[in-house]
């Protein structure tokens, strides 16, 4: 507690007093606003503070399902908790929908009162953390917009329990919540009764409603103009044109509006005739009247070759694959008819129909549209289009540009069976068990859909599931259907109609709804089944995307069960490629790249699942990087370079180099046909690759670009380089970068493996050079120093996540050798460091959190991170307060000794640890105690508190200190 007020004391001076004060500012007040540039939301520290608390309370006037959906998991764990809330509102000017309220009664524990208090607008949140509160109070009510979106200023605030602030703020809202009235079902039916609804769009910008297009003469045609994202492309597809191209590749987002998008470049390109080909019948008329709409003109102008339709004399023709490949069908045209044609789903365009049309037209200029190019076919979509992407816009850009329906997704925990999570072994008849429906239909109602009535979608993984599912839910009293690729097309019609006009709870479905299904008004997606492929599970959370009146978002619902494929859900959600498992687990960990009001949510034991499945994964598997490989070949139509993983948003090139080495030796594993290399360069290169392309520093990756450039570098020369490119520059530092390129840090199995010669010397003349072999091999092989230059092209990109202005960046990942390098040790001695080394003035500490079961006794410490900015550490067994490194340790601010924290969760992480920052000892928590050996005799070992300069961030704080359950 004393450290605590003093803390808070440093932090209110910082705030209020000096803003340059050197005190720390764990609690110091912040302006919380939402932030894009910055990835800043009022959401996050208020989600922060609901994680940590053992109760809250909410003085709030406005209140909105969507807002309320944010907070949702986070208050279902709170209540396994046992910790609950209170929430204030009112009925002020009607905001509060009434939905609102009947979702807040669904939270258990949380009481909500309604006041009648005239002109009640209090926007406060107060979390009590036992002896002190915070307090976050300002602008933004519950409202994902407010929370997400909007201009908002907040202040956050921390109080001791003693402060007066707090105490104010607690009778005000006392005051109130004494006179008001308890929220019951009964108050709704009464508030339902009398409730006018507001404009909601026009009130709080709940939703941007599509504009409906009428079907009109030319002239209004004309009237309807494309949006940002649609003139952006039409743009693209332009100058695609213009260099002489006739063919040219759109991918898009589902629900991002691809159909209007063609429609805006026909009636730009104004061909004489046009054929639109589909791969599903109910999506032509779709596509006819979504034409019509915007190009305007007579009605027979559009036309439909289809079944019974043989309307083939139409400017505008709409046909599917399956009539207009007939052969028979294809020799009624001219193969030059068609200037414009146009092939939807394009990514089925390897298939011998497909082909057959393709090959039989010649157009002036073919546009293919697909959201999903990437396919396990083996078929290049890209050669097709002869590498012309005129356009793309993946699922963050198009909610980023509200082209989508917001989303909120909830990753919840499936239902135990015998003791064990669902899995992919579990017999279909253990799925369907009421236990097991009951969880479902809790977890449907508790996280709700926004509308009127729900209309949902249920995707699960067999068919038996499907139809059994949908009988037992009938028998509950839901009006429910089973559709699979066995029913024909007009019955799965029949069923999307019905759940389009109401007479229809879900469609549960397995195989089919993935793509090519357009059911605007679905509210609520259920996710049944394990993730196999993360372009399935866009596919089918895509189904809810688009735009409707009747909804102000949609709500995803995932049931995760033991699935090793878990892994696969955060890597969907944000598109993640790098098969980087640290990359995956903050993705899991931190949401905050979700755009707009979108949110993603896991509660905790699922969350616990993914990491699960996380460390238990191989990422690296060849066929993964091959598949990886392949895709991203395909699409550039040549052998990549690494720098071409970073720009395509795909494998983390420091992946390929961890299982290969080299990306030479990973070329070679591809059956590449590739120059060859000598034995001592492979070496070279293997160092370079191996040492440097993680970009964790940028020294020596400035030294090989400056060489590489001019032949030799004159010492001067580069530290001004070094300076400008805002780097540290000392001595040390600098002997360091030469200790690394002449070889002399690394042990000899590393020397031995690195080709054992200095890379890269320094003259009497203080002139940096290549040694010579380096050098002649370099100028007369180009394939290797193309290899070279794109590894320290790889490793400046890389380095963009790094401060250079610092030794070590919070929340990244180091390695014991990385330490040595880092703090301008003479050797890598990380052999022998284990868990802390002082030396040189510095001491890194590297702790594994959770221990694994079968460590000894005599290893096995109580560290813990008490809070995030205090850690309790212990030293090695066998230590008294006496030993000198435990002396240096405990005077370590004294004797000028730097110490630097760093933590992994477990062994699962490999070699890689989290770096915390700087800490000092708490004096007055240093003590000698006793543990047990191996042998159980007691035998001495030293702990204290380590206060830590900056706090942890709290993701990482919870992701760490969270066990398994």
């Amino acid at each position: 507690m004393d450290h605590f007020l003093q803390d808070l004391k440093d932090s209110l001076y910082k705030g209020f007093i000096n803003q340059n004060s050197e005190k720390r500012d764990s609690y110091k007040p912040r302006l919380l606003v939402n932030n894009l540039q910055r990835n800043e939301t009022v959401l996050f520290p208020l989600l922060e503070e609901l994680d940590k608390c053992e109760s809250f309370i909410f003085s709030v006037a406005f209140i909105t399902e969507s807002g309320l959906a944010t907070l949702k998991s986070h208050l279902y764990d709170l209540k396994r908790k046992g910790i609950k809330g209170r929430i204030l509102t009112s009925t002020f000017l009607q905001f509060n929908h009434p939905n609102a309220f009947k979702e807040l009664l669904k939270i258990t524990n949380v009481e909500v009162r309604l006041t009648n208090l005239k002109g009640f607008h209090s926007k406060g949140y107060i979390f009590d953390h036992n002896s002190y509160y915070s307090l976050i109070v300002g602008s933004s009510n519950l409202t994902a917009q407010a929370l997400k979106e909007n201009y908002e200023w907040n202040v956050h605030l921390t109080s001791h329990e003693n402060g007066s602030v707090i105490r104010h703020f607690k009778e005000q809202f006392e005051d109130v919540w004494a006179d008001a009235v308890i929220l019951t079902e009964e108050w709704i039916m009464a508030y339902e009764q009398s409730y006018q609804p507001v404009d909601l769009q026009a009130a709080t910008k709940v939703i941007e409603l599509p504009e409906i297009y009428e079907t009109n003469p030319l002239e209004e045609a004309l009237t309807i103009t494309p949006n940002k994202m649609q003139q952006n492309a039409l743009e693209q597809i332009e100058a695609l044109r213009q260099e002489g191209h006739d063919k040219g590749l759109v991918i898009s987002a589902t629900g991002t509006g691809k159909t209007y998008l063609s429609a805006f470049d026909v009636r730009s390109v104004a061909p004489k005739r046009m054929l639109f080909i589909v791969h599903r019948e109910q999506i032509l008329r779709k596509a006819k009247s979504d034409f019509q709409r915007i190009l305007g003109g007579l009605d027979n102008d559009f036309g439909i070759l289809s079944g019974s339709s043989k309307e083939t004399d139409a400017k505008y023709l709409f046909t599917t694959i399956q009539t207009i490949s007939k052969q028979e069908t294809l020799n009624t045209f001219d193969p030059e008819l068609f200037d414009y044609i146009l092939i939807d789903e394009v990514h089925k365009a390897g298939a011998s129909s497909y082909q057959r049309v393709i090959d039989y037209f010649k157009p002036k200029f073919l546009l293919g549209m697909t959201a999903t190019p990437e396919r396990t076919d083996d078929f290049n979509i890209y050669e097709l289009f002869n590498y012309n992407i005129a356009y793309e816009i993946r699922l963050q850009e198009a909610l980023e540009e509200d082209m989508l329906c917001p989303f909120h997704y909830f990753g919840v925990t499936d239902i135990e069976y015998d003791g064990k999570l669902v899995d992919d072994t579990t017999i279909v008849s253990n799925l369907i068990t009421e236990e097991r429906v009951n969880h479902i239909l809790e977890k449907i109602d508790y996280y709700s859909y926004s509308g009127d009535c729900v209309k949902g979608l249920i995707f699960c993984s067999r068919k038996e599931e499907a139809k059994e599912l949908s009988e037992v839910l009938n028998n509950r009293g839901f009006r429910t259907v089973p559709l699979t690729g066995a029913d024909s097309q007009d019955f799965r019609l029949h069923q999307v109609e019905r759940l389009e006009n109401g007479t229809l709870d879900y469609i549960i479905t397995v195989d089919i709804f993935n793509e090519g299904i357009d059911i605007p008004s679905i509210n609520q997606v259920v996710m049944l089944r394990q993730t196999q492929s993360s372009i399935i599970f866009i596919q089918q959370l895509g189904r809810g995307l688009r735009k409707h009146p009747s909804k102000e978002f949609v709500t995803i619902i995932d049931f995760i069960g033991n699935y090793k494929n878990n892994y696969l859900i955060p890597v969907a959600l944000s598109g993640d490629k790098s098969q980087n498992k640290d990359n995956i687990r903050r993705r899991t960990a931190e949401t905050n790249y979700i755009k707009g009001v979108s949110s993603i949510n896991f509660e905790e034991i699922a969350r616990k699942q993914i990491f699960k499945s996380i460390s238990s994964s191989n990422l690296t598997t060849q066929k993964v990087l091959r598949d990886a490989y392949i895709e991203l070949k395909n699409r550039l139509g040549r052998i990549p370079y690494l720098e071409d993983f970073i720009h395509n948003h795909s494998i983390d090139p420091t992946v390929i180099i961890g299982k290969y080495n080299t990306y030479y030796a990973f070329l070679v594993k591809m059956k590449e046909k590739v120059p060859a290399l000598s034995d001592y360069d492979q070496r070279v290169l293997t160092m370079l690759s191996k040492e440097l392309l993680d970009g964790k520093r940028q020294h020596e990756l400035l030294l090989l670009q400056l060489l590489l450039q001019q032949g030799k570098v004159n010492k001067q020369e580069y530290i001004s380089i070094l300076e400008d490119n805002n780097c540290l520059v000392n001595e040390s530092i600098l002997a360091s970068v030469e200790k690394v390129m002449n070889l002399s840090f690394f042990t000899q199995a590393d020397l031995k493996k690195y080709g054992e010669k200095p890379i890269i010397t320094l003259s009497v003349d203080n002139e940096y050079t290549f040694n010579k072999e380096v050098h002649q091999n370099l100028e007369s092989n180009e394939y290797y120093k193309k290899l070279v230059y794109d590894m320290v092209i790889t490793g400046m990109e890389r380095s963009k996540k790094y401060k250079s202005n610092s030794l070590f960046t919070l929340k990244e990942k180091y390695t014991r050798k990385d330490a040595c390098k880092l703090l301008n040790w003479n050797k890598d001695e990380s052999s022998t460091m284990y868990g802390y080394k002082p030396k040189h003035q510095t001491c890194p500490i590297f702790v594994t959190y959770h221990k694994d079961n079968e460590v000894e006794s005599s290893v096995d410490y109580g560290d813990e991170l008490i809070s995030p900015n205090v850690f309790k550490w212990y030293t090695r067994s066998n230590r008294t307060l006496k030993s000198e490194e435990v002396q240096k340790i405990i005077h370590a601010e004294t004797k000028g000794i730097d110490i630097h924290l760093f933590i992994k969760k477990d062994d699962d992480e490999g070699s890689d640890f989290y770096y915390l920052g700087q800490a000092l000892p708490n004096q007055q928590t240093v003590e000698q105690d006793n543990m047990l050996d191996k042998n159980n005799k007691e035998i001495p070992v030293v702990h204290m508190n380590m206060i830590l300069n900056e706090s942890v961030d709290y993701d990482l704080y919870r992701y760490i200190t969270s066990g398994e359950e």
